[in-house]
């Protein structure tokens, strides 16, 4: 569709293609223990109310409030994890632990410390509402009701809570199969003796757990030297995924072998170049139901790339309900000057303060200075336009490592 014109397409036309062809995959059901950071295919329901009983908030005693104040005979003890025995009389006390079951006739508990023993009996000088630290059924959810709405990735609290509520499994979206493969012949691996003209290659250590921590399942990393045979045996097994992801080679150069390659092993390329920097050339298509992502080989430009265009699209694979990027508001403490014809996006370190979230622009923000992006945890997203964003300012910017 936008191959190779001169017009670069707009940010959020690219998100719009990219997740117009990003279809949810099918579901499957995991258990209430491997569900953290998978994404809910369906409303899950709680099992049972929870509290599933009228349980005791504290260590005390269970009483009638309408017997206070007074002096009450102990008449038994609830223990957690057993049942509550017989039901309490009127002018009846039982002594009850934090979690117990509050027995029929008792409608509230009063703290231990609060009371003054005698013999077998409680001394209580006071007035208490009905309901004092007693928890009530289904005073945190009812059974049927929604714990984890659809589309929802996991946390560790909504974990807890789905547990809690009974729930033993859950259909989950499936994990997106991903390959990713770097290109370029003068990549070696990490430890082995550079030669003229050679880099280490970074690129697929760094999507790989990127792509990961978005809940991909990341199959293999691979690298394929400048030439038709390599390119075009890397690209073939990497179209067997849900999701193929390259770096380098999409550009214009005569090494360049990407875009080629994968139009002869039948990819539909649907936008080439986009209005942004760092990551321009970056290149979009699909063959069935494969996504096929070209980013630069340029550390920074892949990890930009990476997180505007790979990630929305895997989260909408899983379902996510909003599977955009994610940016937050903060405040600029050095002016920067936007470009007219495309969104910058500039590598900061976010830091917390009182009045908000400080966002401080970093040196080096070349394409290549991946260890100058190493100390941000930050996009901040300039948009295209003229003028500049203001010192103390307000500016959109984007988490790095973010699912």
């Amino acid at each position: 569709m936008c191959s190779d014109v001169t017009e670069l397409l707009a940010l959020a036309e690219a998100h719009a293609h990219v997740l117009g062809r990003a279809r949810p995959l099918s579901a499957e059901v995991v258990p209430v223990a491997a569900a953290f950071g998978r994404v809910a295919a369906e409303d899950v329901r709680a099992v049972v109310d929870l509290p599933p009983f009228p349980s005791s908030a504290m260590d005390g005693y269970a009483v009638r409030a309408r017997d206070l104040p007074g002096t009450l005979p102990v008449v038994g003890e609830v223990r957690a994890g057993g049942p509550a025995g017989r039901s309490l009389g009127a002018g009846e006390a039982m002594t009850i632990s934090t979690g117990g079951v509050v027995p029929a006739g008792a409608d509230a508990v009063v703290a231990v410390e609060d009371v003054v023993t005698r013999d077998n009996a409680v001394l209580i000088d006071r007035r208490i509402e009905v309901g004092l630290n007693v928890r009530p059924q289904g005073g945190d959810v009812g059974a049927g009701d929604v714990v984890v709405s659809a589309g929802t990735r996991i946390t560790v609290a909504q974990l807890g809570a789905l547990a809690a509520s009974g729930i033993a499994d859950l259909r989950c979206a499936r994990r997106p199969r991903v390959v990713v493969v770097a290109t370029g012949s003068e990549l070696v691996a990490p430890g082995s003796p550079l030669g003229a003209g050679q880099v280490y290659e970074a690129n697929g250590a760094m999507l790989a757990a990127g792509l990961a921590v978005a809940g991909a399942e990341v199959e293999s990393t691979a690298t394929a030297a400048d030439d038709d045979a390599a390119h075009r045996a890397a690209l073939e097994r990497g179209l067997s995924a849900d999701v193929l992801v390259t770096s380098g080679g999409v550009s214009v150069g005569p090494h360049d072998l990407v875009r080629r390659i994968e139009r002869e092993l039948g990819v539909e390329e649907v936008f080439w170049r986009v209005a942004i920097r760092p990551g321009r050339p970056v290149s979009f298509g699909v063959r069935g139901e494969t996504l096929v992502f070209g980013l630069p080989g340029n550390p920074v430009s892949a990890l930009v790339g990476c997180e505007l265009f790979v990630k929305p699209a895997l989260r909408a694979l899983q379902g996510v309900s909003d599977s955009l990027p994610r940016f937050e508001q903060g405040r600029l403490t050095t002016p920067l000057r936007r470009n007219p014809r495309r969104d910058d996006f500039v590598r900061a370190r976010a830091r917390a303060e009182a009045d908000g979230t400080l966002l401080e622009p970093l040196p080096g923000q070349e394409s290549h200075m991946i260890a100058r992006a190493a100390a941000a945890n930050a996009l901040v997203h300039v948009p295209r336009g003229e003028g500049e964003l203001a010192a103390s300012g307000l500016a959109a910017w984007l988490r790095l490592d973010q699912p």
